[in-house]
């Protein structure tokens, strides 16, 4: 079995998280990948930590496994004529550079596609390459900001809050993973490439969806409701016996067999209740009666009782129990290396699972440079 996009060789100048996170995918793939630093590496993630593990550090590792690593000065004309040599034989260039230092490399779109017609490029950026932020670095936690996520993340006390995770950062990676494959199923009719302008901020507000739809609607700007939901209820957390768990009603069906497990059938008859904007409009109180029936009880009862009536819930894990979940082990979620200087490592596996052309592991996170001699014909010089 071979990987669904082994003929596909991307040239990745990308650094930090969403433009790695989307070669990264790539290569689970099969692309051939091709990282691009400067002398010495340049991506800063590979000083971020603790934790490291002999000097490797494990954010580099969470989004740089089966890419090839050379060191280019770009800086320099040889370090161009480097790139522009390698794009003769590419299929893909990403960058996630500021604005306009790609046009001052002399390696811009309409310079490269020059040399390979077919070449997709594509640019992640804070804000994108048009409109009046264009020239402002973005990074996620200010995106987050910006975008509105963080105005609806939090509670009533808690003021806004930022994800747990670089979230912007990681759809943005997505968004352009599809971006590029959409561009090269079209170069299969077209014979053409072309330029892809992904931002981080665009990338953000999509991700709205309903809370965006709601606001354009109605007008009405959204709170912080916390672990509830804008629309459905009951669909939030609550506190059991010995800690908490989420429940996630989607229906009317499903509401009147959680009162019914939670022996108080009669509330799924209540006209304050009985169907979901019922329930959204009488929030506080169907929360307090039900937050009183399940503190009755422990987490597990609760999960057991839900799952036997197809009520959707699930138990708040930490990651130690996330990483020892048999579920999550049977689906090989977790997935070992060997690194040559940090030795046996452990990474978050891929959750694309193709029956003909399944991803594959093939090369761990590499060291600045290890490719220079098998890319580039040079002695690789590793820092």
């Amino acid at each position: 079995m071979t990987g669904a996009l082994e003929h596909i060789r991307i040239l990745d100048l990308s650094r930090v998280l969403a433009g790695p996170y989307c070669t990264m995918i790539l290569g689970d793939l099969g692309a051939e990948v091709i990282k691009v630093e400067a002398p010495g590496g340049s991506d800063d993630t590979r000083k971020w930590g603790p934790p490291f593990q002999s000097g490797v550090s494990a954010y580099y590792i969470c989004a740089n496994r089966n890419k090839k690593s050379i060191t280019v000065d770009l800086k320099s004309e040889a370090g161009i004529q480097t790139i522009k040599s390698l794009v003769k034989d590419a299929d893909v260039i990403i960058h996630n550079f500021k604005t306009g230092t790609m046009e001052r490399f002399g390696l811009d779109y309409d310079v490269l596609q020059e040399i390979n017609p077919g070449i997709v490029f594509c640019s992640i950026t804070g804000f994108g390459e048009t409109g009046p932020y264009q020239q402002i670095p973005g990074y996620d936690f200010i995106i987050q900001a910006m975008s509105g996520i963080m105005s609806i993340t939090g509670d009533e006390t808690s003021g806004p809050q930022k994800l747990g995770v670089a979230i912007t950062d990681i759809l943005t990676g997505l968004y352009a993973c599809i971006g590029i494959q959409g561009a090269l199923l079209e170069r299969t009719q077209s014979g053409k490439g072309q330029k892809l302008d992904i931002s981080l901020y665009d990338s953000a507000v999509s991700a709205l969806v309903n809370i965006g739809s709601n606001y354009l609607m109605s007008g009405k700007i959204p709170t912080r409701l916390g672990n509830t939901h804008a629309n459905i209820v009951p669909y939030q957390t609550f506190q059991t016996s010995d800690g908490e768990m989420v429940i996630a009603v989607g229906n009317d069906t499903q509401f009147a067999a959680l009162c019914r497990i939670v022996n108080k059938p009669e509330l799924s008859k209540d006209e304050r209740f009985r169907t979901n904007p019922d329930r959204v409009a009488n929030r506080e109180l169907i929360t307090t009666l039900l937050q009183e029936q399940f503190l009755l009880q422990t987490t597990a009862h609760w999960q057991a009782e839900c799952e036997s009536n197809n009520i959707p819930c699930g138990p708040i894990q930490n990651m130690e129990q996330v990483v020892n979940d048999p579920q999550l082990q049977a689906r090989k979620m977790f997935v070992g290396m060997d690194h040559p200087t940090a030795g046996s490592i452990q990474m978050v596996g891929s959750p694309l699972k193709l029956s003909r052309t399944p991803v594959s592991y093939r090369q761990p996170p590499p060291e600045a440079g290890a490719h220079n001699e098998e890319v580039l014909g040079e002695k690789p010089n590793i820092d």
